[in-house]
């Protein structure tokens, strides 16, 4: 890959260039690119195992959530490269995860015929997308946070959020359409011809210094960022049901247009973020996390009892509307816990938290819809968000803001 030490010599930048958004957008392009290869399957994943292959929802929906076992556990790891090592070094190994990971797409669409090999293909590619999402997305955050500079830490956040939700909203439909007319290989290779040329952009990109200063172990940063998490993780409930079971939520009333409810999602979400990108330095993060949140039960609500598939879309866009802000809100509170020199790995551990929701909700999620249907995992998803309403109050109490 990249020598590590050439990621420690310091980078002349402008003043004005810093903050801009297009010097930001140069490095969560990668962000982008780890995301839509995460979305271009989203929709076509679960169908393909519960319809075409004949397994049950619950193992749908696992291979879905399974890829956050792995970027659950490399997090740690991939903040621990990013502070030590360099951001660039990390966003190399994790573009060249996620196109390893379309090889394997592209082996378990050969193999349908045997079931179980194509479902072990599908697994292990899910898996190593799993630590190509960690490395890509922490390192080019921790990239464009260290090149803009700390005053823009939530705009560096904000905008890593629209490439993650714009990616996965581009990407759901995408792979439905290209599943639908080449297959599913088709993913796998789009996938590996995204990966190749962003690797190749990477690796002509300048690195950034690596900041020296005290490293904390990592139970004390885990233990800081915690509660944070907790709230991110409980918030991000409706996303996690939505992304996983939406498709599978559509056939159940034999409705069509499933992967645009996601579009609908991701859609809201971008807009809110430009909308609003600058009311979490304003007003304070917990407080603009609070009105999102708030915001974000209504959609849900919308969603638990529509009765059409119109009311799914508004739903949807609500929540998404809603959900916007959550992350950077309550992760520029979470930043704020540790020092500079920490960063990577705090970013890291809280949105592992992110991870945790994504694959406790796909098992949990599937076997509620087993007791009670699809509709209750809406409920489901309104609850937790209360919850993180709640946690979000006592860290408002507690830090004093």
């Amino acid at each position: 890959m990249q020598d590590a030490a050439a990621d420690i010599a310091p980078v002349p930048y402008s003043v004005a260039a810093r903050g801009g958004t297009w010097h930001i957008l140069g490095f969560v392009y990668f962000t982008f690119v780890c995301y839509l290869s995460i979305g271009l399957p989203l929709a076509v994943l679960p169908p393909y195992v519960h319809l075409r292959m004949g397994y049950s929802a619950i193992l749908a929906g696992l291979v879905i959530s399974i890829q956050y076992i792995a970027t659950l556990a490399s997090r740690p790891w991939a903040g621990r490269i990013s502070d030590r090592a360099g951001a660039k070094v990390s966003v190399l190994w994790g573009l060249s995860a996620c196109t390893f990971s379309g090889v394997l797409l592209v082996i378990a669409a050969e193999v349908h015929i045997n079931h179980l090999l194509s479902l072990l293909a599908l697994i292990v590619s899910r898996l190593f997308m799993g630590v190509g999402e960690s490395l890509g997305s922490t390192g080019s955050t921790l990239w464009g946070m260290t090149s803009a500079g700390p005053e823009s830490t939530a705009k560096v956040i904000s905008y890593n959020g629209i490439s993650t939700y714009g990616a996965m909203a581009v990407g759901a439909p995408l792979g439905v359409i290209l599943d639908q007319q080449w297959g599913l290989a088709s993913l796998g290779i789009v996938t590996i011809l995204i990966g190749a040329v962003s690797l190749a952009l990477a690796a002509r990109k300048s690195p950034v210094p690596v900041m020296h200063g005290e490293h904390l172990p990592f139970s004390h940063v885990l233990g800081r960022v915690l509660p944070h998490g907790m709230g991110l993780a409980l918030g991000g409930v409706s996303y996690s049901v939505l992304a996983t079971f939406v498709t599978l939520f559509y056939a159940s009333r034999h409705w069509n247009g499933a992967a645009l409810c996601l579009t609908a999602f991701g859609a809201a979400f971008i807009f809110a973020r430009l909308l609003f990108i600058h009311t979490i330095n304003r007003f304070g993060g917990f407080q603009v996390a609070l009105v999102c949140l708030l915001t974000e039960s209504l959609g849900v609500v919308l969603l638990w009892r529509t009765d059409s598939p119109w009311g799914a879309l508004i739903g949807a866009a609500i929540a998404g509307f809603g959900f916007s802000l959550v992350f950077p809100a309550i992760g520029v509170e979470a930043v704020k816990r540790v020092p500079e020199a920490n960063r990577g790995t705090a970013l890291g551990v809280y949105t592992a938290f992110s991870d945790v929701s994504f694959f406790l909700v796909g098992p949990i999620a599937g076997a509620i819809i087993g007791w009670y249907g699809y509709p209750s995992v809406f409920l489901f998803a309104l609850l937790s968000i209360i919850a993180s309403i709640g946690i979000v109050l006592v860290l408002r109490q507690v830090q004093g803001e």
